[in-house]
């Protein structure tokens, strides 16, 4: 049945033409009739636009218009113009391509039912399988393999594992070698991918530098270097540079950063300006200073940074030019940061939204890059101040002044107050004391920050002076002016200390603590505490968390050895103290610490090991050198004792004992005559000496000389003096007990004047007691066999 459709009225030829220049405003719309791209995409079209044709005058044209099930029908036009074909054109009919996607076929006149998703078609096939065994496949997972190891190897190296990483670099290098030899017997040349031989060179020569393998990495940086179809390949000789630098071969290194900086080309700025830094610090490196300069002071001028800026400073400094250092100086300070101020991190309004975000941002990855580019600013800063102050005027002080008067004036004005603080430590080094401590008052008026770190170091001072009660006053101070800073709690704890009121420390101490957990010298006083305090489990807990923090101080191993030792565990002692020599091998105390330990526990031969070891070391600690002379008169090698009593002789000379010793140890190895003659010698020094005349008796009663009659006289002397010096002190002694209970059982006597009597009587009594143990130690170190008969 015929449909009606309307149509719509017929465009001309220039509006059809101006669609298309609507559409593209750029399209050349001239001679479109000769273009015959153009007009074979018109005759394609949807619609399969009639060929244009003269009008013809009529009321009544027709032309075929298909219908919904493709039929020809002529419809007429009331429109008049020129004829239009439909649907039908030289006897064709048209496929529906426009409705195809939708599932629409010739099929679904033919009575089939409609199936848009192609289900009647059954099953797609399925899939070809992969022939494993092909070459190209085989050269595929080859490829893989080979990057997968370049990862995992560089994966290694950033985990600090360098020898799997060098391993990994090694065997990705040889998978690559076999997948070459591999597409050459498959394809071309042209196909081999230099790309991943390239990645898998400059990985190789990477990890052989990382583990110090020097010689391979420059030989795998060569076979880069030279290959040609490596492009941009020059660039790897700053790291062939950087390896001679670490060698210091400085002048390959400079030949190598100059080829390097000779194939960068100017548009690749940054890397240039790095390069030509390399190069001024290998000529610092060689005292070429002028050379650096140079170098540095382009760097300045293209592209200035902090450590182009300090190192000119250093080579200034090196060739002493005073103003030239000023004006480095000013060019450090001069530096943009190029960081955010403080101020965008504070909230302008009540907005939650806002403060939710601040808070986010106030401490992110990239505030604290900021913060460490500032910290390292300052440093660079405060380093270079401490460097040219002493120099660049008539005294370290105006130079400092200057300094002080230059970081003022700048985006650092913060630093100038600290380096205030360090014109102080500097007059401390210089031991000038009174201007250390003017110039650190200067800050008592000045903001909480700084007031309380010049009042720290003020206790400091006058802590190391045992001016204990200036200390604790500075101290509170400090801590007034800043209750959270930790080394002004740590000072106040200390002065407190010093005043044995331990408890009332440990609490300054876990103040400190509170307020930073990294304080070791918090941590480390108060293990001192809980030492004195005889607290000995936490004192041990407090030293085991500090080494865990310090895993290398010698200070802690010792102390955590000693609290050992004072729980009685000598076992756990040694071993600590075997770590502390591991640390300071040549510490003499602890040396001989080991070896005390040693010989409580009955092992005189690691004792003697020890004991000899703190002695190569130090040689003069007089309980080392008895000891080693004990053990060799106990071991019947006398002669061997000799050299360390007659050292321990000249480090004592006021002491007969060591001179006896020494006369005795030639009598006990047969040395008759050298024995004689040191106890002449010692008689001449010491002629009132008892016990060196009683072995002069014996000797030369032993020997038959004739002196030893005059020794005798001389003995009995001397023996009768000290009968009646001991009866007098006796019956001094008496005398005073005798006055005493008198004026105790007087009448009328004050009980007051006898209390300042008694330690006055005390005292020469604890001194005479003293005399008699040293005399006795002397004998019995003789031995009774040594007297006269």
């Amino acid at each position: 049945m015929m449909q009606n459709v309307h149509l719509a009225p017929e465009t001309d030829e220039d509006d059809l033409y101006s669609g298309y220049n609507d559409y593209n405003p750029t399209y050349d719309t001239e001679e479109l009739e000769n273009d015959t791209a153009f007009q074979q995409a018109v005759r394609t079209s949807h619609g399969r636009r009639p060929p244009i044709t003269a009008k013809i005058p009529s009321t009544a044209v027709t032309r075929p218009v298909a219908t919904g099930y493709g039929s020809k029908t002529s419809l007429a036009s009331s429109m008049g113009g020129r004829p239009v074909t439909g649907l039908i054109q030289d006897g064709v009919t048209r496929p529906m391509t426009a409705v195809r996607a939708a599932g629409f076929t010739k099929a679904a006149l033919r009575g089939s039912a409609f199936d848009p998703l192609g289900q009647s078609r059954g099953p797609a096939p399925p899939l070809e399988a992969k022939n494993e065994d092909s070459p190209e496949e085989k050269i595929r997972q080859l490829e893989k393999k080979v990057n997968e190891l370049v990862e995992e190897s560089c994966v290694s190296n950033s985990c600090g594992d360098l020898k799997l990483a060098l391993e990994k670099a090694k065997d990705a290098g040889r998978k690559e070698r076999v997948l070459v030899r591999q597409r050459e017997q498959v394809t071309s040349p042209e196909n081999i991918n230099l790309d991943l031989t390239y990645s898998v060179l400059f990985n190789l020569a990477s990890q052989y530098s990382a583990n110090e393998m020097y010689a391979e990495a420059l030989n795998t940086y060569q076979v880069i270097v030279k290959n040609k179809m490596f492009t941009n390949a020059g660039r790897l000789k700053v790291n062939m540079g950087n390896i001679y630098l670490k060698q210091r071969n400085y002048s390959k290194a400079i030949k190598f950063y100059r080829m390097a900086l000779d194939q960068i080309p100017s548009v690749h700025k940054e890397m240039r300006i790095k390069i030509m830094q390399n190069i001024g610090v290998t000529f610092i490196k060689t005292g070429q200073y002028s050379d650096a300069i140079n170098s540095f002071e382009h760097i300045m001028s293209m592209a200035p940074n902090l450590k182009a800026g300090f190192n000119l400073i250093l080579s200034y400094f090196a060739v002493g030019d005073r103003e030239k250092m000023k004006k480095a100086f000013q060019k450090l300070i001069a530096v943009p940061l190029e960081i955010d101020e403080d101020d965008k991190y504070i909230s302008p309004s009540d907005d939650p939204h806002t403060n939710l975000v601040i808070e986010a941002i106030k401490n992110d990855h990239l505030r604290q890059m900021e913060r460490e580019r500032k910290a390292m600013a300052e440093k660079y800063i405060m380093t270079a101040a401490k460097l040219i102050a002493p120099v660049i005027e008539t005294s370290f002080a105006v130079g400092y002044d200057w300094c002080v008067e230059v970081v003022k004036a700048s985006q650092y004005i913060e630093l100038a107050n600290d380096l205030e603080i360090n014109k102080a430590i500097t007059y401390l080094r210089q031991k000038d004391f009174n201007q250390a401590v003017e110039t650190l008052k200067m800050f008592e008026k000045k903001d909480s920050r700084v007031k309380s770190a010049a009042a720290t170091n003020l206790s400091f001072l006058y802590y190391l002076e045992n001016e204990f009660a200036q200390a604790s006053s500075y101290a509170d101070l400090a801590v007034s002016s800043d209750r959270y800073n930790p080394s002004a709690l740590t000072n106040k704890g200390n002065t407190v200390f010093a005043n044995g009121d331990y408890e009332k420390a440990a609490e300054f101490y876990k103040e400190a603590l509170r307020n930073d957990s990294s304080c070791t010298e918090a941590l480390y006083n108060i293990g001192l505490t809980y030492k004195k305090l005889n607290r000995l489990d936490e004192a041990l807990d407090c030293f085991l968390k500090l080494h865990a923090i310090l895993r290398n101080s010698a200070e802690v191993l010792y102390q955590i050895a000693n609290v050992y030792e004072l729980m009685e565990d000598p076992n756990q002692a040694i071993e600590w103290l075997m770590q502390l020599i591991s640390v300071v091998p040549t510490d003499s105390r602890a040396l001989s610490k080991l070896g005390e330990l040693y010989d409580s526990e009955g092992d005189k031969s690691q004792a003697f090991q020890y004991y000899y070891e703190s002695y190569r070391y130090f040689p003069s600690n007089i309980e080392v050198i008895e000891w080693l002379g004990a053990y060799y008169i106990d071991t019947q090698f006398c002669e061997k004792a000799i050299q360390y009593f007659e050292r321990a002789a000249l480090i004592q000379p006021t002491q007969v004992k060591w001179q006896l010793m020494v006369a005795s140890c030639f009598r006990r190895s047969g040395n008759y005559q050298k024995a004689l003659d040191t106890y002449k010698d010692i008689h001449r020094k010491f002629p009132e000496n008892v016990e060196c005349l009683r072995f002069l008796v014996r000797l030369c009663t032993d020997i038959g000389l004739k002196e030893v009659q005059e020794y005798a006289t001389k003995l009995k002397r001397l023996e009768k003096k000290k009968e009646i010096r001991e009866q007098r002190i006796k019956s001094g002694r008496d005398g005073i007990g005798g006055s005493r209970g008198n004026r105790q059982s007087g009448a009328g006597c004050d009980a007051s004047y006898v209390d300042p009597l008694g330690p006055q009587a005390e005292r020469p009594k604890t001194a005479a007691k003293k005399k008699i143990e040293e005399d006795d130690f002397a004998d019995e170190e003789l031995g009774d066999d040594l007297l006269p008969e």
